[in-house]
């Protein structure tokens, strides 16, 4: 199966390119919820977040800064939404940030899905347990 990432950096599939360097890609998501609306990935096909090496990462950030920035200058935007999926709602199963110019009262109501209260301290203090059990420093998160 053809990745649509991989095809773009190949120059085998039309883009819109807004930055490009030895390791990564940035360019214009053509169902943007805004004009200047971009996706940001490396050129290297990994699969989500979780198989991006750690010595990546450090560059991914500053590239996606750098990204968040000129799209901000650039759309004359208040600031930027800075989203990732990991598999669920993942339409390319490429590693790709989205990175949006916003602006109050654009329309655009925080997240896109319902958000809940926990029903109890309890259970707050139950899911932070249950994840601080799977924190590890200075370890890669896998995605076992």
């Amino acid at each position: 199966m053809k990745c649509l990432i991989c095809e773009i950096v190949k120059g085998d599939e039309k883009s819109f390119k807004i930055f490009e360097d030895d390791d990564f890609i940035a360019f214009l998501d053509i169902r943007p919820l805004f004009p200047g609306h971009c996706l940001m990935a490396p050129k290297q096909h990994v699969e989500n977040i979780y198989s991006l090496s750690p010595d990546k990462g450090n560059n991914f950030l500053s590239a996606i800064q750098t990204i968040g920035n000129a799209i901000t200058r650039g759309m004359a935007s208040e600031g930027t939404f800075i989203a990732i999926n990991n598999n669920v709602s993942q339409s390319i199963p490429h590693l790709h940030i989205h990175i949006v110019p916003r602006n109050k009262g654009d329309g655009l109501k925080g997240f896109f899905w319902p958000r809940n209260k926990y029903e109890s301290l309890d259970q707050i203090r139950e899911t932070q347990e249950k994840i601080k059990k799977f924190v590890k420093s200075n370890s890669h998160p896998s995605v076992n």
